[in-house]
């Protein structure tokens, strides 16, 4: 069965149009009545102004089922699936779009275990809600709400996974760019408790986005950028706006992709441990098996979403996953993607090196990548993925894994559908520019030619 209203990061979409007060209610009560255990739900919460009637309705339908809510506020969504482990709860829903733009919504569903819920578990919930089998009890039980701060035990348990002494003597300093998310809620403290000094952009609360947008792309990072040569900080951190994801720029104000950071976490966690296995989506850089090489490790690819790779990790005992948008995933703490988690590991590593962090990205292997995204109607993309694999020339692989990986002597190219929004997404990798943009050229219109196509 196909699913119709998750995607690879739980359901999405505009309010007022897909999520409105009815769909949430109907969608939460599926959810309830799917709980096998009729125990606890913690529920959490981003900046977007929707979000507060919402979580109200989530709440409901829960209380409705029976479950007690632990409501835990404003939070990343990184905090709600730490608190559903350490609280021992049964679920955890997450209200958040995490990096789409302000006029969206949605809700992630949090297993036992921290992790998003499985797609059979997914369908199953899909299939209540289309029909209307819920299991209302008669007389409403746990009416009352507990209301919860889980921070600073979260805040505790990441400050002694690193060295807190010596990044308090390095006396670092730091940009922090909240856009205006959740993140500004927690990555600033915690950073300061670590001895960091901390500069914050756009760490005011606000669900309009109004100070650089949802998701923290390299050019909507200028103002960022600034401040760090300005102030003369050591790095700088930009989340998107649950926070599960940290985009870093260096001490000269160059932001870095995703791949690039995510090398650095690799060389340094995989050093320091006997456990050398890492986890990575097939759209992830080159660069990670030049690590891993070094490092003698052993690497797992996985699908594109961050459930498969902590999925992974968990399933062959993994200590590091990372994805080349930002994800960081570090076991010790929680296999999930967390900001937090990656700001206080990045200064771990500068406290330990004599180098800045522009000087330690230098040292890895330079690949030159692009990424775009076209729009493409939901119900042709299959169609357009097999007309792609019918009319790719040149092409030494194929990899489907996700999409279809393309791979060429001198470059590859990925180009796979968004679980979230009626896109493809394009991902080229070459070891010159030249050469990536002749594959972004080239991918955009073997793309450009199967929509046209099926398109009506």
């Amino acid at each position: 069965m196909k699913r119709k209203y998750f995607g690879t990061n739980g359901i999405r979409g505009i309010v007022g149009d897909l999520i409105t007060p009815s769909f949430v209610s109907k969608m939460s009560s599926a959810i309830a009545s799917c709980m096998l255990d009729k125990g606890t739900m913690i529920v959490g919460m981003d900046s977007r102004l929707s979000s507060p009637d919402f979580k109200n309705i989530i709440t409901t339908s829960f209380l409705s089922n029976g479950i007690e809510v632990i409501d835990i506020g404003k939070v990343p969504t990184p905090l709600l699936q730490f608190a559903v482990t350490h609280l021992k709860a049964d679920m955890g829903i997450m209200v958040t779009a995490s990096h789409n733009p302000p006029e969206f919504n949605g809700i992630k569903v949090i297993d036992s275990d921290g992790i998003e819920i499985d797609t059979q578990k997914q369908i199953a919930i899909e299939q209540v809600f289309e029909e209307e089998n819920f299991h209302f009890i008669k007389q409403q039980i746990n009416q009352q709400v507990v209301k919860m701060d889980v921070s600073p035990v979260y805040i505790e348990q990441i400050i002694n996974l690193v060295d807190s002494d010596k990044i308090e003597k390095k006396k670092l300093s730091v940009v922090v760019d909240g856009g205006n998310g959740v993140g500004s809620l927690i990555t600033p403290s915690l950073l300061q408790k670590l001895g960091v000094r901390v500069y914050g952009v756009n760490c005011q609360l606000d669900g309009r986005f109004p100070g650089r947008g949802v998701e923290p792309v390299p050019e909507k990072l200028d103002f960022m950028n600034k401040v760090v040569t300005s102030v003369g900080a050591d790095y700088s951190i930009a989340h998107d706006g649950d926070a599960d994801r940290a985009i870093f720029g260096d001490n000269k104000g160059q932001i870095h992709y995703g791949d690039r950071s995510i090398a650095l976490f690799e060389r340094w966690v995989l050093s320091q441990n006997n456990n050398k296995k890492f986890v990575t989506p097939i759209s992830s850089s080159s660069v990670m098996i030049d690590v891993i090489e070094q490092e003698g490790g052993e690497i797992f690819w996985t699908p594109v979403g961050c459930i498969y790779v902590s999925r992974t990790m968990i399933e062959n005992g993994c200590i590091l996953g990372g994805e080349e948008n930002g994800g960081l995933f570090y076991s010790p703490h929680q296999s999930v993607r967390d900001g937090m988690m990656a700001a206080a590991l990045m200064a771990e590593i500068l406290a330990n090196s004599e180098k800045q962090l522009s000087k330690l990205l230098e040292e890895f292997p330079q690949y030159f990548q692009k990424k775009t995204k076209i729009t493409c109607e939901e119900n042709i993309k299959e169609d357009v993925m097999q007309e792609i694999v019918n009319n790719v020339e040149g092409v030494e692989e194929i990899i489907t894994i996700d999409g279809v990986k393309l791979l060429f002597p001198d470059g590859w190219a990925l180009i796979r559908p968004s679980g979230t929004e009626s896109i493809f997404r394009i991902f080229v990798e070459a070891q010159t520019a030249e050469k990536a943009d002749l594959l972004m050229k080239n991918g955009l219109k073997l793309v450009r030619n199967a929509i046209n196509k099926f398109s009506k």
